[in-house]
């Protein structure tokens, strides 16, 4: 068992959001993860000592340091906010691209959907203009 940590750097912050947020963005979990952390806004507080006070058991399975950087974290609410944002910025980043193949997708299939209709509508009005000939 290691010792308390009572305190965290800014620098120490900044690389564990940085972190954290990076983790959640890549798995496609960012608007969960924002969601979660927005809705527990106003527990930060609680939730950080909630996590000091699972620490020894914690310690089992998480690195202590980093398990009582994450929850000095927390006790901010200014960090949970930076963590939030910088969760939405790596979600912008990081699926750009397939947003857009997604967006150039849906457009192609309302332009041939709006091309087939066009093509059975245009035929039947040619037909009744015929038969009217």
């Amino acid at each position: 068992m290691n010792d308390l940590q009572v305190t965290i750097t800014e620098q120490e912050a900044r690389i564990m959001i940085d972190k954290v947020a990076r983790y959640v963005a890549e798995r496609g979990m960012a608007s969960a993860g924002i969601l979660v952390a927005e809705s527990l806004r106003p527990l930060h507080g609680i939730g950080s000592q909630f996590m000091f006070f699972i620490l020894p058991f914690a310690e089992v399975i998480f690195d202590s340091k980093k398990y009582q950087q994450f929850a000095l974290l927390l006790e901010k609410e200014e960090y949970v906010r930076d963590l939030v944002n910088r969760m939405d910025e790596l979600d912008e980043e990081l699926n750009r691209d397939r947003r857009q193949k997604a967006k150039l997708l849906r457009q192609r299939r309302k332009n041939k959907l709006k091309a087939f209709f066009q093509k059975v509508f245009k035929t039947k009005k040619q037909d009744n203009d015929k038969k009217d000939n």
